[in-house]
């Protein structure tokens, strides 16, 4: 059955001390904590450089099973217009060690600067870089992309060509588009409020959940924009992220969620 997994971005945030974390909780014990209160995290360091192999594996042994990683691909591959750098920069991360996440690896978050715009040719030369598996491990992968440029019929068409998930972004700062590319869904929400509980109001959050659980089900999901004809409804995983905004209320918006949709 597709699942609904809830989480947040990174672990290690010092405001979450003695919010989250309970009081004196080592610092090492972190991860270990926040796998057991929530179902996915997205590591954001692999973003901003390059990790060991070892340090997915310690990762993976330090979370439960069942338990879920997207990973954000380096900056040094999205940021980059040479179509040649770019294929060396796609292997040579995918080959730094995030297979040693195993079963637990989700999705690879490809995040492109706003001001990469929508180029057809060059977009689908990325997208065949993208492998559906490496090292025996299933790989699913989503983009982010933020200049309005590829709110664009052929942008979608391509991601559902190559099954490429479309993140969907719940910000000031983007358009919140409801199209559907692939098997399974990924929601970054970076709306928290500080003076909100539990970082969204409560009805936003059960707004959310609804949308979540119909995905799940199967079920079509008709109160956002699309820039392209509806997918046909099929079952969804989804990925949530709360990321950004208020940060500090991040787990407790996702642990509010967890509530909502079960998990």
């Amino acid at each position: 059955m597709p699942s609904i997994r809830v989480g947040i971005g990174g672990w290690t945030f010092p405001p979450w001390r003695g919010v989250f974390y309970p009081p004196g909780l080592p610092h090492a014990r972190e991860l270990a904590y926040a796998s057991e209160h929530l179902t996915t995290i997205e590591i954001n360091g692999t973003f901003y450089g390059a990790q060991k192999p070892e340090s997915f594996a310690r990762w993976r042994a330090e979370t439960p099973d069942g338990f879920v990683f997207s990973v954000k691909a380096a900056r040094a591959t999205t940021h980059r217009k040479d179509p040649a750098e770019i294929e060396a920069s796609v292997h040579r991360f995918l080959g730094s060690g995030v297979t040693e996440l195993g079963e637990k690896l989700g999705p690879i978050l490809w995040q492109f600067p706003p001001t990469r715009q929508f180029d057809a040719q060059a977009f689908e030369g990325f997208l065949a870089l993208l492998p559906n598996a490496l090292d025996g491990v299933p790989l699913r992968h989503v983009v982010e992309a933020r200049h309005s440029s590829f709110d664009d019929p052929a942008a979608i068409a391509l991601l559902r060509r190559f099954g490429v998930a479309r993140a969907m972004i719940d910000s000031d700062k983007q358009h919140l588009l409801g199209d559907q590319t692939a098997d399974f869904v990924y929601a970054r929400l970076q709306r928290s409020q500080e003076a909100q509980p539990d970082g969204y109001p409560p009805d936003a959050l059960d707004l959310w959940a609804g949308r979540f659980r119909a995905w799940s089900r199967g079920d079509a999901v008709t109160d956002l924009p699309l820039v392209d004809a509806a997918a046909a409804p099929a079952p969804r995983d989804c990925y949530v992220y709360f990321i950004s905004g208020d940060k500090v209320r991040a787990p407790a918006a996702a642990m509010a969620m967890l509530g909502r949709v079960g998990g």
